[in-house]
This record gives C-alpha cells, structure tokens and sequence, in this order.
C-alpha cells in the first residue's frame, strides 16, 4: 500500500496565560464592588486574557502601553476575524482596566482613550408580529407535566408583559428577601402587580404587571411546590427543584414556538424587542418605552422608531391605493 504524503502540520494558537495579579485584583473589583453580572465578568476576563497575551507577544508592559500599542493590538483582533462590535466590547473592558490603574495611579493616562472600534452595520432588533407574541405568550404546553406547563406559560407572558431580559428573568426571586442574609435581586409584587429587577449596570427598576402575566403567574405558584426544591428562593424553578438556567429557559422557549408554529426561531430577547416594538407602536412615548426596558439613554430606545417605521411602511403598502398602483405598474414592467 502506497504511503501518504505527510500534511503540512497546522499552526497552533499559543496558549493563554493565566491572568497575573493586577488583572485578577480588576476583575475581583468589579466582582465586589462593580457588581457585574456573571456573562459580563466572563466577557471581561476573556478580554483581559487577550490583552495580556497582546502585550506578552509585543513585549511591552501593560502599565507602559502606549495608544500606538493599542492601535496595533485592536488591528491583529480584526485580522483574526473578531466582529466590529466584538472589537468594541474588547476595547471597553482594557479601557475599564487602565481607567481603575489611573485613579490607583498606576498609570499616568488611559491609552485606550480616543481608539474606537471599526463601525459596523447596525441590524435592527427582531421582533415578533403582535399576533405571534400574542400566540407564543398565550401558548399553553401539553407535551410536559402541568407545574412544568403552568411555568413556561408563566416565563412567557412575563418576557412580553413586562420586557424583561433573560438575566432578569432568571434571577427573580419569591419576594424580596426582607431580614434575609441575601436580599432578593429581583422578584414579583403580586399584590401591587408590579416586578421590580436588577438590571444591567447593578441599575433597579420597576415595571408593571398585565393581568395575563400576573395571572399565569398564580397559577405557576400554585404549581411550584410540586417542583422547587426544599429551601430554594428562585421564582423559575427546573424540574430538578433549583434555579432554572439561562439555557434551559432559552431550550423551553424555542420548543414552545415551535409548537405555536411561529415561522422563525425565538429567543427570548425578540420577546422584550416585541414588548418594546408594541408599546412603541402604540404609545409613541419614547421616554416610557425607554423607562420601562430600564435604557440608560435615549439613543439606545430610539431603534425601536425605525421598526415602527417598518410597521407602517407594510401598512402602507398593503392598504394604500397609490402603493397598490405602484405595485401593480412593477408587476407590469412600468416605470416613472
């Protein structure tokens, strides 16, 4: 038998170190005192790794950076193929680090100041029709045990009724935690129909409650102790009694639109840009919307404008006379 000709052996990616002392002192300031959310800590150690292995291979210090270094740095991640907004998120975590050593005075300015990432595209949020919100929140589950059904039918209406994020969501307790060693970071007002979360940037915000939401709620917690575990706080339990994950949240929300026969795969962020989209539509309040979704500023809400936009522009097309001459003049090849 003829041997093969040997292949060329594939480059390899150096390994990464582990974090030094300084950068590790960082993150545990922004554990303790930041009070960051665990996916962003995840975010900022995997961008700290790649700064420090930036700074190794170039052989400059990191406290003796330079904005020229990190210029060249944010070019080598765009070389490997990291996205524009990846790049952002990358430069906002070392900007944060030599932020934190200034006021230490570790060094003398931030040389990340004034680097920008390359812009990008802005793709507008995904948002559920108001029928197919509707459906996928009114959706009731007969594939799974009835505690189970009543929670998914529960998650579903609060994702659209109140515009939480997954984390949020997930992180609601039974109450506050009044007296308790651990207050609660989020949890539901049944009685003043009103759920108060911790949001991002450790930012409290409260939002109401429909009755749709607040009554598939009561009937979840009429369902849970069959579930939860003994001495488990968590308002969303999974059917090991603890907890339930940001996954298993995500698995149970797919299966249920499936189910709904909803022509696109859903997530439950497309549920709050829906939540936000409707209001939107319906208010024209720009400052509620962005008071209710908890945005820091304006520009942030301002996006849900162009889907609205989007929404009339259909109307229009579907329902005016002149935009049914134009396209009748398409379909015969016309133009001017």
């Amino acid at each position: 038998m003829q041997a093969q000709p040997a292949q060329p052996a594939q480059p390899t990616k150096p390994a990464l170190q582990p974090l030094d002392a300084e950068l590790q002192r960082h993150l545990q300031h922004l554990r303790v005192e930041k009070r960051l959310a665990e996916r962003t800590l995840a975010m900022t150690t995997a961008a700290l790794l790649r700064l420090q292995a930036a700074a190794a291979v170039s052989g400059v210090p990191l406290q003796a950076a330079q904005p020229l270094h990190v210029r060249h740095w944010a070019a080598q991640l765009r070389l490997r193929g990291l996205a524009p907004r990846s790049i952002a998120i990358e430069l906002s975590a070392w900007r944060g680090l030599y932020r934190w050593w200034g006021q230490q005075g570790l060094v003398r300015a931030n040389p990340v100041d004034g680097i920008r990432a390359p812009k990008a595209a802005k793709p507008l949020p995904k948002a559920l029709s108001v029928q197919q919100a509707v459906a996928l929140a009114e959706h009731q589950r007969d594939d799974t045990a009835p505690a189970l059904a009543a929670r998914d039918h529960a998650i579903a209406e609060l994702l659209y009724g109140c515009g939480l994020r997954i984390g949020e969501l997930t992180g609601l307790d039974l109450d506050a935690g009044v007296g308790t060693a651990a207050p609660a970071r989020g949890w539901v007002d049944v009685a003043d129909a009103t759920a108060h979360v911790l949001g991002k940037g450790s930012k409290h915000r409260s939002v109401p409650v429909g009755r749709p939401a607040l009554q598939a709620l009561q009937d979840w917690l009429a369902q849970r102790p069959l579930v939860a575990g003994v001495g488990e706080r968590a308002l969303f339990v999974s059917q090991r009694g603890t907890r339930l994950s940001v996954n298993q949240l995500r698995l149970r929300l797919q299966q249920s639109a499936q189910q709904c026969g909803l022509p696109t795969r859903v997530h439950p962020h497309m549920l709050r840009h829906s939540y936000a989209s409707h209001l939107l539509q319906s208010s024209g309040d720009l400052r509620a919307v962005q008071e209710l979704l908890g945005h820091a500023s304006i520009s942030t809400t301002q996006v849900y404008t162009k889907l609205d936009h989007q929404h009339l522009a259909k109307v229009y097309d579907a329902a005016h006379p002149r935009a049914k001459l134009k396209a009748r003049k398409a379909q015969d090849g016309e133009t001017g």
